[in-house]
């Protein structure tokens, strides 16, 4: 999934915040800026079932 909101690559190490942004680069310190979403799921998670079955019991 691609998203517009990018995030400073450096942040961690340049200010005391995340700096969003729209462009490719940091408009604070002109680093990099990196796609802010988060990795997408992962349809064969070895676990999932045991996460879903879990899931389906706390609703009942």
């Amino acid at each position: 999934m691609k998203s517009d909101i990018h995030v400073c690559a450096d942040w961690e190490a340049e200010h005391d915040r995340p700096v969003y942004t729209l462009g490719d680069t940091c408009p604070d310190c002109g680093g990099n800026a990196v796609n802010s979403v988060p990795a997408p799921f992962d349809p064969a998670d070895p676990h999932g079932s045991y996460r879903r079955s879990l899931k389906r019991r706390n609703r009942d």
